[in-house]
């Protein structure tokens, strides 16, 4: 980590930043020359700073603030090291950290560290998970009353209509594209396909497969922070939540993997288009921990003006082969590359607990032999008789709270701190009109 700092010796500031329960990257500004202090011994901040509510603020009845008296954890840098950050004018660099207490154990209240939980899970019995994820964004002109797709910067003409894999669309924005991959390249960030998508001003990035969950995490939650960065130096900003523009369709955040054994073979390939017997046990456990797990793939009250039926987005628990309307797609193709793909998720999750509860229900399933219903065929909106996740914000963090499962995936600590802070943001959401919820989800999530 220090070579990187010589070899860069423009960059005379750095951030260290930590995820949040809501995905905000929490942390301080250091001048360089003192980075080596920070690599040596960590920096330290209270344990409530990664258990702020969306707006920044302390949780009032959180445990943490008063009455343990606010005590700091000390944090400590990532395996990532550090990076560029494109989109400041001035050369800086990002140093992830993550928090631990003070006898040297993870602070089960970072949302890192419940990830890596899970994957010590599946280290535990010689299997790894493989994982890539998609990202979807809206640009938008926020600079007015209404929200609306940017100006084109090549012919300064506003598209007012979604354009689902026009080429034109992602000409139109070919400047900030250009800069985006450029940007990901410096920061090591695997990007793949861009395509525009069925909202308006709404497009999608891949992200290539990763044997390490922990980095494919890492790059989803820099790639968020990147994209609303350079975006606002291009003049206009990027939004990843749920659903800006009630008329199109809102942005989700789907995640496909597959599992390898200590001989580097996928486990879920069988050979043939249906998969193994653990690629069902694993769907099961998604399938099972779905309702009660809502809540980490629709965090805020936006995120449900998504989920509706015949919007792009799931409603119903369920799974099928090659169905975009089931919660769950078997994705065909090589049997080699077979593998789940998990489409609750809106684009306006935390990747760390969002990937968390995705894997940790998968391996639920595994380590209990579940077999999951029969797949569905056709449009599963229009199937009768099937169960449907969770509705409303308060539903959803009712669901979190009461489960049985999520204990298995999550610490005691961790299932409180959300379900404090949910709470916390219904009632102070309760107060803002339609306008202003937006204003506050726009630049946050």
């Amino acid at each position: 980590m220090k070579d990187w700092l010589r070899k860069h010796p423009e960059v005379r500031t750095i951030r260290v930043a930590a995820a949040d329960i809501n995905g905000q990257a929490r942390g301080k500004r250091i001048p360089a020359r003192f980075a080596e202090k920070v690599l040596k011994d960590g920096i330290r901040f209270p344990y409530s700073v990664l258990n702020l509510d969306i707006w920044g603020e302390d949780i009032d009845d959180s445990p943490l603030v008063f009455e343990e008296g606010d005590q700091d954890g000390t944090l400590r840098p990532t395996e990532r090291g550090f990076m560029p950050m494109p989109w400041l004018e001035a050369p800086t660099a990002l140093l992830p950290i993550w928090m631990y207490r003070e006898n040297g154990q993870p602070y089960e209240g970072d949302p890192r560290h419940a990830l890596n939980a899970v994957v010590q899970r599946f280290k535990a019995q010689g299997l790894t998970p493989v994982v890539a994820m998609e990202l979807e964004f809206f640009l938008i002109d926020d600079s007015g009353k209404k929200l609306q797709v940017p100006l084109s910067p090549r012919s300064g003409k506003r598209r007012k209509a979604a354009e689902t894999l026009s080429i034109r669309a992602l000409d139109a924005f070919d400047t900030f594209f250009t800069d985006l991959y450029d940007a990901c390249e410096a920061m090591d960030i695997p990007a793949d396909t861009t395509t525009s998508e069925t909202g308006l001003g709404q497009f999608e990035v891949n992200l290539m497969h990763c044997d390490d969950a922990l980095r494919a995490a890492d790059d989803a939650w820099l790639f968020k922070m990147l994209v609303k960065g350079l975006a606002r130096r291009h003049g206009f900003a990027a939004s990843f939540m749920a659903k800006p523009y009630p008329e199109y369709s809102g942005s989700g955040l789907h995640t496909h993997f597959s599992v390898i054994d200590r001989n580097g073979d996928n486990v879920f390939d069988s050979g043939g288009p249906k998969g193994t017997a653990m690629l069902r046990n694993a769907v099961a456990g998604c399938l099972d921990a779905m309702a009660d797990s809502t809540l980490l793939f629709a965090p805020h009250a936006n995120s449900y003006e998504r989920l509706v039926p015949e919007a792009h987005a799931p409603v119903n628990i369920c799974w099928g082969y090659e169905n975009r309307t089931a919660a769950i797609r078997i994705p065909a193709g090589s049997p080699s590359a077979r593998r789940i793909e998990h489409r609750v998720a809106g684009g306006d999750v935390n990747p760390y607990l969002m990937l968390a509860v995705i894997l940790g229900a998968a391996m639920n399933g595994i380590e209990d032999g579940m077999d999951p219903p029969p797949p569905v065929t056709g449009n599963a909106y229009a199937i009768d008789g099937l169960s449907t996740i969770p509705t409303t914000w308060a539903a959803a963090v009712d669901a979190f709270e009461s489960s049985t499962t999520m204990p298995r995936i999550f610490g005691p600590e961790m299932i409180r701190n959300m379900v404090l802070t949910k709470r916390q943001e219904i009632h102070y959401l309760a107060e803002l009109t339609a306008e202003e919820q937006v204003e506050l989800y726009l630049d946050t999530v």
